[in-house]
């Protein structure tokens, strides 16, 4: 079957195939719709999972291998299938339809791509996933239809705003879903639930102490213990919400608790860097970091981050500035 992605959860709410295909050209649609057939694929007993990165070289015998190798006392498994260049070639197309034919019983098959093109989409295996199972494409909205997603998404976080609000932001981010993302979750940490004012949005998105922030993650994982003092003594000076700071810092550090996590799964860094939502330069920069940070030293900062967050909160004693410098450091020094 061919399934809208706005009909997903819907879908998964009724039942599960055991061969999906999810893709578009958005990758936190594809990050996000992937996502929700992994948690519904838990709901329904498939504890077990596995991930498989089809790049060069890859051996797609290890597709059977995945379906084929159960733990004695695990239930069904997952087989997390991504194609990074967005299509699987001759060996990996003729895989998929044989695997289609008969899919595994004990086991469902998820697989995900971005960028793919016209062509791939009328490929034999893409139909024969969408005959075992359903094929999902996203559709990122346009300019036009940007203010209603945005508007369900401020929604989901029991929050709302007027059509000019909406339309601000839209304005604002350009049709950049990611930079979207990030606006709302921030509207999130700033003010309760309940409709907001223009003013609110005006203030929370123009924030110039945002530029700040992205300076404050810089240096934090560029290792620059100067500006990173520097510029937490700035935003206490400048009178910064805590809770944002924090969700700032906690960002970068989750992301390296994540990455860290695959690559003690021997994990190519690449997908790694993609399934954390890390792009552009901020990977050079995440890149740095995993040289001095490794994985118990993430999870410990990821720790240290939850107790400041009970500090904000008034649920634990401390100064919460000077725990930000402290966490801050942790990161950045070597």
């Amino acid at each position: 079957m061919q399934l809208k992605g706005e009909h997903l959860t819907a879908h998964l709410q009724r039942e599960l195939k055991p061969v999906y295909l999810v893709h578009g050209d958005e990758p936190l649609l594809v990050i996000e719709a992937a996502d929700a057939i992994r948690a519904a694929a838990r709901r329904s007993g498939f504890d077990e999972r596995e991930v498989l990165v089809a790049g060069t070289g890859f051996n797609w015998n290890d597709l059977y291998h995945a379906a084929g190798s159960m733990s004695l006392f695990a239930g069904r498994k997952l087989i997390d299938l991504r194609l990074p260049t967005g299509k699987p070639g001759r060996d990996g197309g003729a895989a998929l339809q044989a695997y289609c034919a008969r899919p595994s019983p004990d086991a469902l098959l998820l697989v995900t791509m971005t960028g793919a093109d016209w062509r791939e989409e009328k490929a034999a295996w893409v139909g024969a996933v969408a005959a075992a199972g359903a094929v999902v494409k996203l559709i990122a909205p346009g300019l036009a239809e940007l203010p209603a997603w945005i508007a369900g998404r401020l929604a989901g976080q029991q929050q709302s705003a007027d059509a000019a609000g909406l339309r601000f932001i839209a304005e604002r981010v350009e049709g950049n879903l990611l930079a979207a993302h990030q606006e709302i979750l921030k509207l999130e940490v700033l003010y309760p639930s309940g409709a907001l004012s223009g003013e609110q949005i005006r203030d929370a998105v123009l924030n110039v102490a945002r530029y700040d922030l992205d300076g404050l993650r810089e240096a934090m994982l560029a290792g620059d213990v100067v500006r990173l003092t520097r510029t937490i003594d700035g935003l206490q000076q400048e009178g910064e919400a805590p809770p944002l700071v924090l969700w700032a810092m906690t960002e970068e550090v989750r992301a390296l608790a994540q990455i860290n996590a695959g690559l003690e799964a021997r994990q190519p860094l690449t997908e790694l860097l993609k399934e954390a939502r890390v792009w552009g330069s901020r990977q050079v920069q995440i890149r740095q970091a995993l040289q001095r940070v490794n994985g118990g030293r993430a999870r410990a900062a990821l720790a240290h981050a939850a107790r400041i967050d009970r500090m904000i909160k008034g649920l634990a004693s401390g100064d919460v500035w000077n725990e930000f410098l402290r966490l801050g450091l942790n990161i950045a020094v070597a």
